[in-house]
């Protein structure tokens, strides 16, 4: 049974996707490993219902359960918030995660995304937002109730000249074109997190990458305004 729902999905996904922009950022792909017990794990929690938030992306979303866990238990844990983020995750991936069970029979009033940066080495601005247009594709088709905040992809690397964060505000400058400002939103809280020269402070991104719990504060305070409003409270 598990082959013919895994084929299901997989050609679920390739039908929201025009044949211009199947390539690797669209086309799903599981993982394997500690990977697999993770999504299986996302499946058993969306199965037992009462999630109203859902939070979609790598392991800088999954840094929500690190270095983010207390601002995490400040902004989202009375809203019966759930964390879908898998670190080393790219746009495929997270495509097929969400074709095979992370959304199984869940409601919730409003659903985050922030993917793409692990894309950037080896894919296009155009191509990550061709994965990602896929991703808000999916919630659509699958969570019609759901309202949609889609976030820019946080930038990476010193300063200005670092080539993937090139590449992924590309790819930001087309995300805007996903949204309605209806059921799909979208906000770019970059320029948060950095200086104004465009250089990246390691006390918000020790690696330059991921994020410090002062990083996470600044992401939940970015979008709380928004997301009161998404979710109706």
């Amino acid at each position: 049974m598990k082959p013919i729902l895994y084929l299901t999905g997989i050609l679920f996904s390739i039908s929201l996707v025009a044949a211009d922009k199947l390539h690797s950022a669209t086309k799903p792909v599981p993982r394997s490993g500690g990977w697999t017990k993770r999504h299986e794990s996302f499946n058993k929690r969306v199965a037992q219902g009462n999630c109203d938030l859902i939070f979609i992306g790598d392991s800088i979303t999954q840094g929500w359960e690190g270095r983010g866990k207390k601002v995490w238990g400040k902004h989202y844990a009375k809203r019966n918030a759930v964390n879908l983020g898998i670190g080393g995750d790219r746009t495929q991936h997270v495509i097929w995660r969400l074709d095979n069970g992370n959304l199984y029979r869940i409601k919730p009033k409003a659903a985050v995304i922030m993917i793409g940066t692990n894309n950037s080495g080896n894919n296009t601005s155009q191509e990550i937002a061709d994965g990602v247009e896929a991703i808000v594709k999916q919630l659509r088709k699958k969570l019609p109730e759901t309202k949609v905040l889609l976030l820019g992809v946080f930038p990476r690397g010193a300063n200005n000249a670092d080539k993937r964060r090139k590449v992924n505000e590309g790819a930001n400058a087309i995300f805007k074109k996903l949204a309605d400002g209806k059921a799909v939103h979208y906000l770019d809280i970059g320029p948060k997190f950095l200086q104004k020269d465009g250089t990246l402070p390691r006390e918000i991104m020790p690696d330059l990458l991921h994020l410090s719990e002062k990083g996470y504060t600044i992401w939940a305070e970015s979008i709380e305004a928004k997301l009161k409003e998404l979710m109706g409270e």
